[in-house]
């Protein structure tokens, strides 16, 4: 999911970034081009053993006119929720065989386990809203 993150910079210092969407999570890198691996990383670290809700990305619309955030500007950062909270849960489920054959067919040809692969499906279907 993309989420915004607002960039402060001053001269001579690294890039600043703080997320809205996560109060009192921040990242800095001193390359902009490595801020977007960084902000993955914050956000991991910010959630890191807590069992909190991930909210759903905010619009910048929403915080550009925010005292907080003037001066510096915006960028959308993809953060992949999978890798937050990583902590397996173990879970019960019925598919059909049919179905549980295909998935461990295309997960081994993908060098995935099963687990992993509905996982993945999992999180991209939330992400796009079906």
């Amino acid at each position: 999911m993309f989420y915004p993150l607002y960039v402060h910079h001053a001269e001579g210092s690294a890039y600043g970034g703080t997320f809205p969407d996560f109060p009192g999570c921040f990242t800095a890198a001193d390359e902009l081009a490595d801020l977007p691996s960084l902000a993955q990383e914050a956000v991991e670290v910010f959630f890191e053993g807590e069992d909190a809700e991930i909210p759903n990305p905010s619009g910048i619309a929403q915080w550009k006119d925010h005292a907080d955030y003037q001066g510096g500007f915006w960028l959308l950062v993809e953060i992949d929720l999978a890798r937050i909270n990583a902590k397996p849960m173990r879970i019960n489920i019925s598919l059909p065989t049919r179905l549980v054959q295909r998935i461990d067919r295309y997960a081994d040809e993908h060098h995935m386990t099963r687990s992993g692969f509905l996982a993945q499906a999992a999180a991209k279907s939330l992400a796009h809203g079906v």
